[in-house]
This record gives C-alpha cells, structure tokens and sequence, in this order.
C-alpha cells in the first residue's frame, strides 16, 4: 500500500509541477476538464495518497530483507 500510494502521490508532484511550469494540467486534460468526475477522483485519490503518506513520518523504521536472508533491524 505504500508504494502504491508513493506512486500516486508522485504522479500527482508531477502533474502540479507541470501545472506551475507550462500552466498544463494533465490530469484535466487526459479526463475532460478539471470539473468531471474522473478528474476530480484522481485529484482525491492524490489527496488521499498524501495522508497516508504522512503517516510514514510516525512510523518506527523497520528494514525487512527477504531476499537476503529475511535479516531485519530496528
């Protein structure tokens, strides 16, 4: 779930930074205008993706290796 979300949350970085570079919202433009329906799923699930994220924050680190031996350190 994480990873999912990071990517999400990657995407939507880029779709904001080509937004405040070119004035160009994929995001909008691949879903007909920013006000449907699809648009504005993808900007929650954006939005969604970056709570989550935030709880990687207050998370304690945990390494699990599995290919290497399943070693993990905390």
């Amino acid at each position: 779930m994480d990873k999912v979300a990071l990517f999400i949350l990657l995407l939507g970085g880029l779709n904001w930074g080509s937004v405040g570079l070119f004035r160009f919202d994929f995001v909008a433009w691949a879903f007909g205008g920013a006000g449907s329906i699809i648009s504005r799923i993808v900007y929650i699930l954006v939005a969604l993706s970056a709570v989550w994220c935030f709880s990687l924050f207050f998370r304690r680190n945990e390494i699990i290796d599995t290919e290497r031996g399943g070693a993990r350190y905390d």
